[in-house]
């Protein structure tokens, strides 16, 4: 099958693309890396009369810390590529956690095309990403023709495929506060090849303590398994009270996530399978940043 006809812009600035977009509402869509739209295009299950091109918009692009109130923020431009963000040292200093997920991304093709933006916006439950976003705490700049608005990751995914972004708004950028000391990320997937989307995965952003299985604070986000980025608050305050026995504390967790998670069924794998696997993740990621602590507590 093919993509039905449509008209093309190429927009030559942020402006311009947000006037093309006012000027077309929602006929339009908007287009930068093309991996996830150009599939969808060709499946038509995407069919819009005009397609804006902000592929060329440098305002869109780069990676760099910034000062924040006093504190170090990263600001991750929406055309950054998925490759930019594996080669970025800022990004493996100050957001490693995405520097652990990137890897998991699809395929060298699709890294060296597919933008962070993108992924961000197309809220792809089973992506690597949008989970990061949601454990990261980070913000996302959206930008209209009236003004900018910042929206935290929590009130930014809606449901599936679904944004806070508004008709006429185009996602600019992405920031995230810098991983503080003591921060550990953990991220992990189980998917049935290299470069399919996960079956279920985790991302986990947390401050263990020294020779306990206790967090001062952790963020374990799940996808692929509901109709967005999911955290785990009831297995997180579990992996934080000190009340509870350490050589109990992961067990209790995982089985936390049956008041967390509801997955869904499909071909893949049942609704029971996939909260197995979540399980199985925690429990496995938690270990290792656990684990990861430790050493570098000892090795310091």
């Amino acid at each position: 099958m093919k993509a039905r006809d449509c008209r093309y812009e190429r927009a030559r600035s942020l402006q311009e693309a947000l006037d093309l977009l006012h000027r077309h509402g929602a006929d339009a869509r908007l287009i930068a890396g093309g991996q996830s739209l150009v599939p969808a295009l060709n499946l038509r299950m995407a069919a819009p009369d005009m397609l804006i091109d902000i592929g060329a918009l440098d305002e869109l692009r780069g990676i760099r810390l910034a000062d924040a109130g006093g504190a170090k923020r990263l600001r991750i431009g929406a055309m950054v590529t998925h490759a930019e963000i594996a080669r970025s040292r800022d990004v493996a200093l100050y957001a490693p956690l995405l520097s652990l997920a990137v890897k998991h991304v699809a395929h060298a093709a699709i890294r060296n095309r597919g933008t962070f933006g993108g992924s961000i916006a197309h809220a792809d439950p089973s992506a690597e990403f949008p989970a990061c976003a949601l454990a990261l705490g980070a913000r996302m700049h959206i930008a209209s023709r009236a003004e900018t608005r910042v929206v935290a990751a929590e009130d930014f995914f809606r449901g599936l495929h679904e944004t806070a972004i508004l008709p006429g708004e185009i996602l600019i950028a992405v920031d995230m506060a810098s991983i503080e000391e003591g921060f550990r990320p953990g991220f992990a997937e189980l998917a049935r090849r290299s470069g399919d989307y996960a079956l279920v995965g985790l991302a986990l952003q947390g401050k263990p303590l020294r020779g306990r299985t206790l967090f001062e604070a952790v963020a374990p986000v799940f996808f692929s398994v509901g109709d967005r980025p999911i955290f785990a608050r009831a297995a997180a305050q579990i992996l934080m009270d000190a009340s509870v026995a350490d050589d109990t504390r992961i067990r209790l967790a995982q089985a936390a996530l049956t008041d967390d998670l509801n997955p869904p069924s499909d071909p893949q794998a049942s609704s029971a399978t996939r909260l197995h696997l979540a399980r199985v993740l925690l429990g496995r990621v938690v270990a290792e940043v656990l684990e990861m602590g430790a050493g570098e507590s000892r090795d310091a």
